[in-house]
């Protein structure tokens, strides 16, 4: 693991709601928190890394769950879906079927536009917003990380 691999993910865990991580890579072993502990000595704790920055790649079942609607943030080119959590993003709900929106289609607020994977759990992502999308922002099955724009709409 290089030290851009480590500084990306103490990013990305400070910006999640994870308290707490565990990485056991290559015989080597990192644990971050946010929570606060009482000080141990390294003979009883073992070595910890503080938790200044970091952030899992996947959000825990429950958040997951209770972000289904993402909300769109007013941007200079329109309203910005973001991905709530990084996985792998799929435009179509099947390989044989169509996208679930493409650029110039009309969406409704609480409509599908996309769906993540992260660690076989599949979140609906819905536009919070109605309006025609101006651009899809992302290619199938690309990682998308959190907070990426997936979508941007122009609101109607």
């Amino acid at each position: 693991m290089e030290i851009t691999d480590v500084e990306r993910l103490l990013d990305k865990f400070e910006k999640s709601s994870i308290r707490e991580m565990k990485l056991n890579l290559d015989g080597s072993e990192l644990f971050l928190s946010k929570n606060e502990y009482t000080q141990k000595t390294e003979a009883e704790a073992g070595p910890v890394l503080p938790a200044q920055k970091a952030e899992s790649p996947l959000l825990p079942k429950e958040a997951a769950e209770a972000a289904p609607v993402v909300q769109a943030e007013k941007a200079a080119s329109g309203h910005a879906i973001k991905s709530p959590l990084v996985g792998t993003i799929y435009l179509q709900p099947a390989a044989d079927k169509p996208a679930f929106v493409k650029a110039g289609d009309q969406v409704k607020a609480g409509q599908t536009v996309c769906i993540v994977e992260a660690m076989k759990m599949m979140t609906e992502i819905k536009s919070d917003v109605s309006g025609t999308v101006k651009e899809v922002c992302v290619e199938n099955e690309d990682l998308v990380e959190c907070e990426q724009t997936l979508f941007l709409i122009e609101e109607a």
